[in-house]
């Protein structure tokens, strides 16, 4: 959204449209494309109404001066939102993602999962990511696709080793508490000496808004930091001043998140997550679910489903895939998520956001297509909504708080399958490749298959109707 005045010093070919809705009159709307970063995977095109985007030669497009108007558009304010909240699904995607230009396989599945979740909460993020597909594309230098707001703010990205990422991610949810509590402790010591008025004022209401985020919060915080940098402290308070300007990023309470592929959360590094998961501790957990050790070649894991060929399983994998959600929610007080964001947006960003407000761990695992599994990428977003219509893919919430309304914790957000899965079998790869290597397996593969998801959906459903 744009505003009017906004566009002064616009580029003659910097076109733009009115806004529909309660920001018609008010603001201009426009999709920017940066043609310079498009890796021509074709989704955005797919997904979007018909003709409203187009693939055009890169070199017809400079001459048209798209090159500028991304320029002029890098200029123009963020995240102007008009009416809409930033927590539901337009209002989100009207921020500023804090994730862009990975260098991950066009038409990746997993990285609109991170960049939904930088527009969320980017701004006071700490990532903690397992070495994978998401450290590569998410921090091989010079290509950092994780950047900050004209605030300065952005996600605290760092990398562990493949075995050790929850247990990272964990120490760093400790030493957030630590210095929060240092932060807190030295706030309550100052407010009993001689400061200003102003600063007074701004410290007792952070004290009184401990947990919250929202933007008066934020604002309040940026209002301390000035305040202690006009404050010259006396002999009485200065250790607690210099202490409270160490600490005072830590005003607002930081989101503390691992990112990991199945290949780390359900084998390599299960132990940790389970332990971490088990902890109590508030950290969220996202498993970004391709079925392979993407990173690595497309080695199977624990993860990959029944039937599926990947190495190791040549012959198709004769198990079924580990359940982690299941065993997750056993414990009875962690969050857990399952979501495919091509299937529901609604369902992907409410799990997010309810699973980061949850004051406890969370689990969601999101459903990424990969390049392994043998499909055109540009219909990655298509190929999750086709996974949940044919049951391959299960849209759930579990959500502990819920008992305490007396309610049912298990919300389970998918319909009974309406087509058979054997039509999403049949359009990958990893499953076809068996009908020209092991074909007298494929009929017994896909029975078994399809079974397991009629059974599956219904176990589901049993759980989630129980009063």
């Amino acid at each position: 959204l744009i505003k009017e005045e906004d566009l002064k010093d616009a580029p003659a070919s910097f076109n733009v449209i009115d806004a529909i809705g309660k920001e018609k009159g008010e603001y201009k709307y426009k999709i920017q494309v940066y043609i310079e970063d498009c890796q021509s995977c074709r989704v955005c095109v797919n997904e979007c109404p018909k003709s409203a985007l187009e693939m055009k030669p890169i070199e017809e497009e400079r001459e048209a001066g798209e090159t500028e108007n991304a320029y002029f558009f890098d200029s123009l304010p963020n995240d102007v939102l008009g009416s809409y909240s930033e927590f539901n699904l337009k209002g989100s995607q009207f921020k500023q993602p804090l994730l862009e230009f990975s260098g991950a396989c066009a038409g990746c599945g997993e990285t609109p999962y991170v960049k939904m979740v930088t527009q969320l909460f980017g701004d006071r993020m700490i990532i903690a990511n397992a070495t994978g597909c998401s450290s590569i594309w998410g921090g091989t230098f010079p290509t950092i696709p994780y950047c900050k707001n004209k605030d300065g703010h952005g996600p605290a990205w760092a990398n562990s080793l493949f075995e050790d990422n929850a247990e990272y991610g964990f120490g760093m949810r400790l030493a957030v508490e630590a210095n929060r509590k240092q932060l807190k402790y030295n706030v309550e010591k100052l407010l009993e000496k001689d400061i200003s008025a102003d600063l007074k004022e701004a410290l007792k209401f952070s004290l009184e808004n401990w947990d919250k985020t929202e933007i008066e919060h934020k604002e309040n915080a940026a209002r301390i930091k000035k305040l202690l940098s006009e404050t010259k402290p006396t002999k009485e308070n200065a250790a607690i001043v210099n202490k409270i300007k160490e600490l005072q990023n830590y005003f607002i309470p930081k989101s503390v998140w691992a990112f990991g592929g199945d290949g780390w959360a359900y084998d390599i590094g299960y132990g940790g997550l389970d332990h971490v998961l088990a902890s109590g501790k508030n950290i969220n957990i996202l498993v970004m679910y391709t079925e392979v050790y993407s990173n690595t070649g497309g080695q199977a894991s624990k993860a990959s489903p029944l039937g599926a060929v990947a190495k190791f399983a040549e012959a198709g994998k004769e198990t079924i895939k580990k359940d982690l959600g299941m065993m997750a929610m056993s414990y009875g007080y962690i969050y857990v998520a399952s979501i495919s964001m091509g299937a529901n947006k609604v369902q992907a960003l409410k799990a997010i956001r309810e699973a980061e407000a949850y004051d406890g761990p969370s689990l969601i695992v999101a459903y990424a297509p990969c390049i392994n599994h043998g499909i055109d990428m540009g219909m990655s977003q298509k190929e999750e909504k086709k996974a949940v219509d044919t049951g391959y893919w299960l849209l759930y919430r579990y959500n502990p708080e819920l008992k305490a309304e007396g309610k049912n914790p298990l919300i389970l957000d998918s319909r009974e399958p309406k087509l058979p899965v054997k039509d999403f079998l049949e359009g990958e790869k990893r499953y076809t490749a068996l009908e020209r290597t092991f074909p007298d397996k494929v009929e017994g593969f896909r029975e078994k298959f399809a079974e397991y998801v009629q059974e599956r959906y219904q176990q589901y459903k049993k759980m989630a109707e129980q009063e």
